[in-house]
């Protein structure tokens, strides 16, 4: 997608997106926020995509945003200026309707982390650390992952803690507060994060975009609210060739073939 974002597709049905500015520990400017956004744009309408595969090259998965280039812009001008969450802007991550898996090596810092927050799971090298350091620049967080995911995920309590300390926590306090769903040795880190991603690319790509978009919108949505959204999704459902596949392969008894439709 570009020089410091990758993008490539196997046969699979898995998306590995790679951020690759080692000497900046993949630190992001506006240009790479693009790229990513772009690559996640792609994967999210090829239909030889069923998930995504988040990652960073050079033993980062990314420092934060790179504050030299955010030294160089005056106040009003830094930051990403679309606010519209519902047509991606910060939130291009949950944007994307395939599954995202986050496979995270080295720091995950600020930005960094928030985007790793916006994924779906995560997967952490044993060399893995995550810190939402906010208030040591004298900010709030990049994109409100940290205020408004990140407690959905861990707790208020832990939220608060990780936001208001600052403190950069490593992979088994990760996996400890619930924040990471695995540890692995870092040999072992993209054959794990792939092994997570096969699993999720067997279900229907039909039903997986209607679970996540309700699992995402549930927590904005009031009770009735979701369950209409859910009744709506699951008559969908019941009209797909891929309902109709499902239960086909369930009653002879053989692996489901899935199209998306």
């Amino acid at each position: 997608m570009s020089e410091y974002v990758h993008y490539e597709v196997g046969d699979d049905f898995i998306a590995t997106i790679t951020l690759d500015k080692p000497a900046r520990r993949n630190a992001l400017d506006d240009e790479m926020g693009d790229a990513l956004e772009a690559a996640l744009a792609a994967a999210g309408e090829d239909d030889k995509v069923r998930v995504v595969i988040l990652t960073g090259a050079g033993g980062a998965f990314s420092s934060g945003r790179d504050l030299v280039d955010l030294a160089n812009r005056p106040p009003e001008k830094r930051g990403r200026t679309r606010e519209n969450v519902a047509e991606g802007g910060f939130w291009f991550v949950t944007a994307c309707p395939k599954p995202v898996v986050a496979a995270v090596d080295g720091p995950a810092v600020g930005w960094g982390v928030e985007i790793s927050s916006h994924c779906d799971v995560r997967i952490a090298s044993d060399s893995a650390r995550f810190g939402w350091v906010f208030a040591h620049r004298g900010l709030v967080t990049d994109t409100a992952a940290g205020t408004w995911i990140l407690p959905r995920i861990v707790g208020f309590a832990e939220a608060a803690r990780l936001l208001y300390s600052g403190e950069i926590i490593d992979a088994a306090e990760a996996l400890r507060i619930g924040y990471v769903q695995a540890v692995v040795p870092r040999k072992d880190l993209m054959a794990a994060a792939r092994a997570e991603a096969a699993r999720f690319a067997k279900g229907s790509p039909f039903a997986i975009r209607r679970l996540k978009r309700l699992l995402w919108g549930g927590p904005s949505q009031s009770a009735l609210e979701h369950y209409q959204a859910n009744r709506e999704a699951l008559f969908e459902c019941f009209l797909s060739a891929d309902h109709k596949e499902g239960v086909a392969a369930f009653l002879e008894k053989r692996p489901a073939v899935f199209t998306g439709r």
